[in-house]
């Protein structure tokens, strides 16, 4: 399969406007009629949500560590299928990736092995001649890595304007747009970053229309399609989970809990579920008094738990479906916001009370990479299976592994971590379905087999 025509919108570093541009880029082509297909590299689950209300499809991760660099190609390909477009949104800086580990996880990286030209997004507010320097240094730093255009961001005159443009005339790499300083594109963040879309819809909308407006005004869009469209033409095999070919006999009903509190989830892990099997159905843990009809197996990936704790504990009945769910055995899978959910209180609130701990909010951050290996036989993974994850997160739980542990992790110090009990597989660390291959099989199984009568939910 062809990989569409593709740019990839990177920075000097962080906080210099690439998820202002890539978002704008991607409502800007869409409303225009293209298909786009959106794309961050990274771990990162807030942006992609942005990105999909700007495109209309699934926001995607391109993650190098977590899934394998041989991974990228396909995971874009699959995620492309039928695109005009694809925009994929760096990460940090160009060149910034996995710590101590090179070029890993970078998005240079990513460009590279997608050969995708670089538009470098510049916040050009505190310079004017010295902006010559830094786009020569980032376009000639890695003769692989073609860094086609440049955005200049927060351009606070015409006469700034004129400065910066002179500067960059004799650099080789073209502006392709000039963004003026604006206090109307705020949109508003807390202890993780921004704030997901899934959690105000309405003023997300509104956000990406003014982005998309914003963007229009002061890029050339024909100039940056013409740069996307000069990528080399590629074929690439698109990715599929492992083991999906059709499965015969009942679909079980795998609930994976959505919602306002839980929007930290790849879009490759209902596929993957789908495609080993299983019904998947969404359930709203503010929300919903009751599993799916038929529910056994559940997955509660990530999100704001600590946000919503008054709202979650108030939903006793849930809360006590899960627990009975997850006491008779049924596999429950959950990431970081669910492993919480499980936990007997988070921040003195009650929640469902499967795992013997407690949850509190932190000053401190916990984020990075990990290599792990599993301790115990679980839902997701047999012991010794070898994956790589990464923890975002500024709660801690006490104690912070059970009997059983989930993972054995070796950075940024050797500890385990999390808790393996009959069914349930629960953990602070996020992996994703291309980085563990045969998980959603193995979990779907495992619900196929467990017998639902022992527990009426």
């Amino acid at each position: 399969m062809p990989l569409p025509p593709r740019l990839v919108v990177a920075a000097p570093s962080s906080g210099s406007g690439k998820t202002t541009v890539a978002t704008g880029l991607m409502a800007a082509f869409a409303a225009a009629g293209l298909s786009v297909s959106p794309h961050k590299v990274g771990p990162d689950y807030i942006d992609p949500g942005y990105h999909a209300l700007a495109t209309g499809r699934p926001g995607r991760n391109l993650d190098a560590y977590l899934c394998g660099t041989g991974a990228l190609a396909p995971l874009c390909a699959h995620a492309a299928a039928g695109a005009d477009l694809a925009v994929v949104e760096g990460v940090m800086g160009l060149y910034d990736g996995a710590a101590g580990q090179g070029e890993l996880a970078s998005t240079a990286q990513a460009a590279k092995v997608l050969g995708a030209p670089v538009v470098l997004v510049v916040d050009a507010s505190a310079q004017s001649r010295s902006v010559a320097a830094l786009v020569h240094g980032f376009a000639s730093f890695d003769p692989e890595v073609r860094v086609g255009g440049v955005v200049l961001n927060k351009v606070g005159s015409d006469r700034h304007e004129e400065l910066l443009r002179a500067a960059l005339d004799e650099s080789g790499v073209p502006v392709l747009g000039v963004l003026r300083r604006t206090a109307e594109l705020f949109t508003p963040s807390r202890h993780l970053g921004l704030v997901p879309a899934a959690e105000r819809r309405a003023e997300a909308l509104e956000a990406v229309a003014a982005l998309a407006g914003h963007v229009r005004a002061g890029c050339d869009l024909d100039a940056l399609l013409r740069l996307a469209r000069s990528a080399p033409q590629r074929s690439v095999a698109p990715w599929r989970p492992e083991g999906a070919e059709p499965v015969a006999g009942p679909r079980p009903v795998v609930a994976v809990a959505g919602g306002p509190a839980f929007t930290f989830s790849y879009a490759e892990q209902a596929e993957a579920l789908r495609a080993a099997g299983a019904e998947v159905v969404t359930v709203d843990p503010l929300r919903d008094e009751a599993l799916p009809e038929g529910t056994r197996a559940l997955v509660i990936g990530g999100g704001f738990p600590e946000v919503y704790a008054p709202e979650l504990s108030a939903n006793a009945p849930l809360r006590g479906a899960v627990a009975r769910l997850a006491r008779a055995g049924a596999p429950v899978a959950a990431e970081c916001a669910g492993l919480l959910y499980l936990a007997r209180s988070l921040d003195g609130a009650a929640m469902c009370g499967v795992l013997d701990a407690e949850a509190r909010m932190t000053d401190r951050l916990t984020l990075g990479y990990r290599e792990a290996v599993a301790v115990s036989d679980s839902v997701l993974a047999a012991a010794g299976t070898r994956a790589r994850g990464h923890e975002f997160h500024r709660t801690v739980l006490e104690p912070g592994a059970g009997g059983s542990p989930a993972w054995g992790l070796r950075q940024p110090s050797a500890r385990v971590e999390g808790f393996v009990r009959d069914g349930v597989h629960a953990s602070y660390v996020h992996t994703h379905p291309a980085g563990l291959p045969g998980s959603a099989r193995r979990l779907v199984e495992s619900a196929r087999r467990w017998p639902a009568e022992r527990c009426a939910v």
